[in-house]
């Protein structure tokens, strides 16, 4: 693996261990046993590392997020994306933290996220509601589209803030990203529609406790 390589997966692995804000760059060149001047010739500073990795993040719920263009859109599809979502939040969950503090201290962050959130994954998640109404899985009314789309954002990316807080002394787990699924499950609840109740409840099942 390259030096550059090493030091985002290094980093990563710091962070969501200790915290962003616990973690230097001498502690990453350390931990790597690699001199900070080697890191440096890398990455100018820690908000570059951070920078990427979001980059990293912003590439696999890109290509999690891919809805499908030859079938209408299934239930297991949406549970596809609910596990992917969270999947990608244990993955990279010192981002989700404290994420309007790191987005204060990072300004090219802060630009690299927001045109993410507005430009691709607003757009995405509604297309993803319309669909599932075309398909007949949700009976939703177009004006509700907006309204779901944001309580289903925050939960999202504030579900661990939360656990924390909710759960103080007990580390953030797997366990808790299935939380977050059926708490997202019991926003999209209301609209099922009929026929597909039954196996919505199995679904809520697999995800309760």
């Amino acid at each position: 693996m390259k030096t550059y390589d090493r030091i985002l997966a290094a980093s990563l692995q710091l962070f969501n261990e200790q915290g962003e804000r616990q973690v230097s760059t001498n502690h990453i060149a350390a931990h790597l046993g690699i001199s900070p001047g080697n890191l440096y010739y890398h990455f100018r500073h820690k908000e570059a590392i951070v920078h990427q990795i979001f980059l990293q993040y912003q590439d696999f719920i890109r290509a999690r997020l891919t809805l499908p263009s030859e079938r209408s859109l299934q239930v297991a599809d949406m549970l596809g994306y609910l596990d992917s979502a969270f999947d990608g939040m244990w993955q990279y969950r010192f981002l989700f933290y404290d994420l309007p503090g790191l987005l204060a201290r990072n300004p090219p962050l802060q630009q690299a996220y927001q045109q993410f959130l507005q430009e691709e994954l607003n757009h995405t998640l509604h297309t993803l509601c319309q669909r599932a109404v075309d398909a007949g899985l949700l009976t939703l009314d177009a004006s509700d589209i907006t309204p779901l789309v944001v309580n289903i954002w925050l939960v999202v990316k504030f579900w661990f803030a939360f656990e924390q807080v909710a759960q103080p002394g007990q580390a953030v787990s797997e366990a808790s990203g299935r939380r977050g699924v059926s708490q997202v499950l019991a926003l999209l609840k209301p609209y099922v529609a009929d026929a597909l109740r039954p196996g919505f409840a199995l679904a809520q099942a697999r995800y309760a406790g």
